[in-house]
């Protein structure tokens, strides 16, 4: 059983991307297929299925808890794999955690292929299982920063709070990280963990 692939991607298309391990070609199915770039190298958290029509299916993730809740949902009776995909990549984890605790079947049932019974069935086998995500959704709340920080800062914010630093802490650097203008998450995380770690 694959646990992770680490390579290049070589093709992305909006189903599925292509992963060169090596020099064999992967076919990953993802939820978020354009969140990779050709070319570049990634880390892909794999989960292979098996059904008696496709055989063997791959389907790759950014993160074990994106792939950790990939499978509590084909856990649930009448979520299959292509639904499942498409609930993930429709909504963000945090969201949906957050709609299953509530039990809004209304809401779930706006997913391709959810219907009335089956997303009453997503919050009778998923609600209070999701605590990963709402103890994410629970440090939410607490990034208090202008309106007009962009996506990416306050993603890094909360990457921080999950990574274990203070809300105070965050907030002592936050001033620091709204004048520089970065693109990615990811830089903001690194600039704000050189500050945090500086003396």
């Amino acid at each position: 059983m694959y646990e992770f692939f680490e390579g290049i991607i070589a093709e992305v298309t909006p189903a599925y991307i292509v992963v060169n391990v090596n020099g064999v070609g992967y076919k990953v199915y993802s939820p978020t297929p354009f969140a990779y770039t050709e070319g570049e190298k990634a880390k892909i958290y794999i989960e292979q299925n098996f059904s008696d029509n496709n055989g063997f299916t791959l389907y790759g993730f950014q993160s074990q808890k994106a792939k950790g809740l990939f499978l509590k949902l084909l856990s649930v009776s009448g979520i299959g794999p292509k639904s499942a995909l498409a609930i993930m990549a429709a909504e963000d984890s945090d969201s949906l955690a957050e709609a299953i605790e509530q039990g809004e079947v209304k809401y779930l049932t706006r997913f391709p292929g959810v219907g009335k019974k089956t997303a009453s069935q997503i919050v009778l086998d998923l609600k209070g299982k999701l605590g990963d995500y709402i103890s994410r959704l629970d440090r939410t709340d607490k990034v208090e920063t202008s309106s007009d920080v962009s996506p990416a800062l306050h993603d890094a914010l909360l990457a921080l709070l999950a990574l274990g630093y203070t809300q105070k802490e965050v907030d002592r650097i936050t001033p620091k990280l709204e004048k520089l203008e970065l693109d990615t998450a990811d830089q903001y995380i690194k600039k704000g963990l050189a500050l945090l770690l500086k003396k």
